[in-house]
């Protein structure tokens, strides 16, 4: 699977999310999601929630390992000025 495919599915679980991923061998990922869904949820909440967007894909193996970092805008906006 290709980093862009895992973004779009993400995108479409989680809309107006801000998306990106990358992987070196396309079976093993990081994605940085910056949502404002996330807002008062915990980071296993948010981590659930990408997750759910992927549906099938991590039992599938089509996704080995997934390296998750979440953010509300006001948090990723903070944490990019640090």
């Amino acid at each position: 699977m290709q980093p862009e495919e895992v973004k779009k599915m993400i995108e479409t679980g989680l809309p107006g999310a801000q998306v990106a991923v990358n992987s070196d061998d396309n079976t093993h990922f990081e994605a940085l999601v910056v949502c404002e869904d996330f807002a008062g949820k915990t980071m296993v909440k948010q981590h659930q929630m990408v997750y759910a967007a992927l549906g099938d894909s991590i039992q599938a193996n089509q996704i080995h390992a997934l390296s998750l970092q979440t953010y509300t805008p006001q948090e990723w906006e903070t944490a990019r000025q640090s």
